[in-house]
Parts: C-alpha cells; sequence; structure tokens
C-alpha cells in the first residue's frame, strides 16, 4: 500500500501524486508497487525490499545521491500475542525530491506522525524528518521500557503468592522483548553514531542538535533495557524458587491437616469393628469416643504447632 502526505499551513494532508517535499509512505508493498517506485524515482530496488526483512539489522546505504537509513523500531503487540514487545526494520529512503519510508506492517512510531502527536515537523526538510523519525524511535523504546517495568513489577507482586508457572512464563516472554529491544537498540546506536563522521546528511545546526539528542536518547534507551533485562533474569531464578517454597508450604498444610483427619478417623475405624469392643454397652460411648477423637486431633495440632511445622 502506498500513501502521500506534505506538509503545508493546514498541517500533514494527504496528496494524490509523488510531487516534491512530500513524504510516501509505503507498507508492505507488491511486486508491482516496488517496480513502480523503483522507475519513478531511480532507487536500487534493495532500498524497498530489504526494510520487508524482519531481521534485516540497522544500516545506512548511498547509491547516486540516494540514501537508504534502515533503523529497527519497536511495536506493541495485541493483547492475545505471546510476546508483548518486538521490533521491526523502518527503510527510510532520502531521494532529491522525497522522503519514503518502507514497512513491513504498520508501526507505531510512524502513525505518531499521522496522528498529530508529533508536532514541528516539515516533509519538505528531508533530513530533519528522517532524524524525528529516528529520535521518535527512540523515545518509543523508553516508553515501551517503562511499560515493560511496570508489567514485571505487576508480576512480581503476583508471583509471591503463586504456585503455576504461568507467571513465570510472562516474565519469560517480557525478557524476549527485552532481548529483541537490547539488540534492536544496539544496532541502532552503532548505525546512528557512524552518521557524525559519515557525512550522508547534511545537516545544520538546528538538525545537528536534534541529532545529538537521538544519540542521547539511544545510549539512554540501550543502558535502561540492559539494567531491566539483568533484573528480569535475576527475577527468574528467584521466583522459580518461591514458586517450588510455596507449593511445598501448600504440600505441608495439606499433610498436616490429612495427619489430623487421620487420628479421629483411626479411632472411628476401631469402634467399627464387628467385635466385642470395650464401652460397647455404655450409654455415654459415643460421647467418650467423640471426645477422645477431639481430644487426638487437639493432641496432633498442639504437636505440630509446637514443632512448628504449621
Amino acid at each position: 500500500m502506498i500513501s502521500a502526505y506534505i506538509t503545508t499551513h493546514e498541517g500533514l494532508v494527504p496528496v494524490d501524486t509523488w510531487e516534491d517535499g512530500c513524504w510516501i509512505k509505503v507498507v508492505n508493498p507488491t511486486e508491482k508497487e516496488i517496480s513502480l517506485l523503483v522507475e519513478r524515482f531511480g532507487v536500487w530496488v534493495e532500498f524497498f525490499t530489504d526494510p520487508l526483512d524482519v531481521d534485516e539489522r540497522a544500516r545506512f546505504e548511498v547509491d547516486e545521491g540516494n540514501v537508504l537509513i534502515l533503523i529497527r523500531s519497536p511495536r506493541r503487540e495485541p493483547e492475545e500475542a505471546v510476546i508483548p514487545y518486538i521490533t521491526l526494520p523502518i527503510g527510510i529512503i532520502l531521494t532529491g525530491h522525497v522522503i519514503i519510508t518502507v514497512t513491513l506492517t504498520e508501526v507505531d512510531v510512524l502513525d505518531e506522525f499521522l496522528s498529530g502527536w508529533v508536532r514541528n515537523f516539515d516533509t519538505r526538510t528531508r533530513t530533519r524528518f528522517a532524524l524525528q523519525i529516528c529520535y521518535r524511535t527512540a523515545l518509543r523504546f523508553l516508553r515501551y521500557l517503562k511499560d515493560i517495568n511496570r508489567m514485571s513489577s505487576q508480576i512480581e507482586m503476583n508471583l509471591h503468592r503463586s504456585t503455576t508457572n504461568v507467571l513465570l512464563l510472562d516474565l519469560f516472554n517480557l525478557h524476549k522483548s527485552l532481548v529483541f529491544f537490547t539488540t534492536s537498540l544496539r544496532s541502532n546506536s552503532l548505525m546512528v553514531e557512524k552518521f557524525s563522521y559519515s557525512n550522508i546528511l547534511e545537516m545544520t545546526d538546528e538538525e545537528h542538535d536534534l541529532y545529538e539528542e537521538m544519540v542521547i536518547e539511544n545510549k539512554q534507551a540501550l543502558e535502561m533495557a540492559n539494567i531491566y533485562t539483568s533484573i528480569i533474569m535475576g527475577m527468574t531464578g528467584t521466583f522459580a524458587s518461591i514458586i517450588n517454597n510455596n507449593v511445598n508450604v501448600v504440600m505441608k498444610l495439606l499433610t498436616s491437616i490429612t495427619i489430623l483427619i487421620s487420628l479421629p478417623t483411626l479411632i472411628a475405624s476401631i469402634y467399627g469393628m464387628n467385635v466385642h469392643l470395650p464401652l460397647q454397652d455404655n450409654p455415654f460411648a459415643f460421647s467418650f469416643i467423640m471426645f477422645c477423637a477431639v481430644a487426638a486431633s487437639a493432641l496432633g495440632l498442639f504437636i505440630l504447632v509446637r514443632w512448628k511445622v504449621l
């Protein structure tokens, strides 16, 4: 799917033609659409196909004045998904007249620009717009990292009283998301740092300031991802032991209850035999037997409490 937008005095508006200064948004293009774009702008076909590979690493390439910036961006998965967050590549193609973004699916970062969440951007200033996409990507990483930290804290609270592995699996899936984030952020940081000495982008002073902020946010996001990964790895082992301990506590309680119930059951079983028994002709035999059963259970409870079993 191909759509085009341009910034005017009314804001970002869709356009029907690929005019100079517009932003061409390409999502999961067909071979026919790719051929049309390649023919129209004279760009390598790989510039359009590489961002469609979910495992493509962050990098940049230059071909006859056209620049491909490939950056990995986070995406929140639907609630029914096993892994809550993944990363996908975004291809940013800078030509002499337009800026083109290529993605396999809709991504959260680009939706921010379409929804009006991001202000002060202009599709006609292609370098600044590309830097803003990279900057918003770093901020999106930070936002999702905070969400992951909040989710892990909630899981931690529930794990204290859990006796199943469901929450541990949730924690493991969060760890997978953090691994994706860490790998992508490391790749993004290496690619972004190359901007400073590659001179592929001619930046104004204002754009250079934006670039510096982007580098800082990328480093901060990478540090946070590493910290949260270490925390969750430690939590996984710790809470696996806690769950085992919770199961042991439950088993100990059930065993103690079984012992306390077995004592009156033993007495009742003896007096249920079809043989001559003491007190069988006594009118107070039932009361005496019940008293003995309760006393045996009380004595057993006292012993278990004294031994700190309960």
